[in-house]
């Protein structure tokens, strides 16, 4: 059977495009909080630059990010079309009612808990890879705890090489410099949220056997997905842009420098080590780490206490909501 001759395919493929969509329009903060906070870029400009990163990040890195995605949460030889709409409704459905809120949670998780519920209400906690599972849940600590603790140590090290320097010096350069370290995230962003699509449509593909035989992406799953998320931070997302960007701490160019370098450093770590982490997670991260290192006072903790609670609930929430989603398939299709 060939994919033309399936609507009901093409449809999921769309749906999946939907939810890259969503990640690009629900993650724009995460790539341009800092930049837009510091005033180094207007808000359109930063997304512009922004989404031609998130585009061109698949020339950057390879694609183990989706084949975890695609065949190390679920089994993929028990996915179908109903589980896969199952997950990335749940993931949807939780994507909006964070953006509407202007709640930073994590699109990534999200989906990550859609395949897990899609694939226990389906067969029980044997379609779960659970050592695929544990590796993503233990990045919720590890991601932004690395953010934190680069972003740290950025700034000790700005700081000693700046000592020379005035501020309005030290303020000129790394507004230049900060362009730099948002493409580095950018990219980073579109390297590691875009391939965990990529995994899903690759996986629903080789359900239906049209992979050949073998687990692979092929080249038109990774340009549509790029696409599709870059155009989705084309459109930004601004509720959330102002409380990454400043709800959260004051930056200055030099912290927001720190910031994006180091969640930049750990997204390229992760994604070439094929682990899906929370991009959100981690830019979070760093921002507090940033604003700790002048002093513990400067965050804003009350905020930051909220996002982790909305990281924690995501996993379940998305999980249980594919679950419904899932059961409804079988009770009307």
């Amino acid at each position: 059977m060939t994919i033309i001759a399936q609507p009901l395919l093409w449809t999921l493929i769309a749906v999946a495009l939907a939810f890259d969509f969503l990640n690009g329009l629900h993650d724009a903060a995460n790539s341009i909080a800092t930049v837009v906070s510091t005033r180094v870029l207007r808000p359109h400009h930063a997304v512009a630059w922004a989404a031609f990163f998130n585009f061109i990040a698949f020339l950057f890195f390879g694609l183990h990010v989706a084949e975890t995605v695609g065949k190390g949460i679920v089994d993929a030889n028990i996915v179908d079309p109903q589980m896969i709409f199952g997950a990335l409704m749940g993931a949807i459905t939780w994507n909006i009612v964070t953006w509407i809120a202007g709640i930073p949670s994590s699109s990534s998780h999200a989906l990550i808990g859609g395949l897990v519920g899609a694939g226990l209400a389906k067969a029980g906690s044997a379609a779960i890879v659970w050592s695929g599972v544990t590796k993503t849940a233990a990045a919720i600590i590890l991601s932004p705890a690395a953010g934190l603790v680069l972003a740290m140590l950025l700034v000790l090290i700005v700081s000693w090489a700046c000592i020379r320097l005035t501020p309005l010096a030290a303020d000129r350069r790394f507004r230049k410099l900060q362009l730099v370290s948002a493409s580095l995230y950018s990219l980073g962003h579109g390297g590691n949220d875009a391939q965990k699509t990529m995994g899903i449509i690759a996986v629903l593909l080789y359900s239906q056997g049209q992979l050949g035989g073998s687990f692979h992406v092929p080249l038109w799953v990774v340009l549509s997905c790029q696409a599709a998320m870059a155009l989705g931070t084309l459109l930004g997302g601004w509720r959330i842009v102002h409380t990454m960007g400043s709800k959260i701490t004051r930056l200055t160019p030099a912290q927001g420098f720190c910031a994006e370098t180091g969640g930049a450093i750990t997204l390229f770590t992760a994604t070439w080590l094929g682990v899906p982490v929370s991009t959100t997670h981690t830019i979070t991260g760093a921002i507090v780490g940033v604003g700790a290192s002048r002093r513990t006072s400067a965050v804003r903790w009350n905020v930051a206490s909220s996002i982790v609670v909305a990281w924690v609930v995501t996993l379940p929430a998305s999980a249980l909501i594919a679950a419904l989603f899932y059961e409804a398939t079988r009770l009307f299709g």
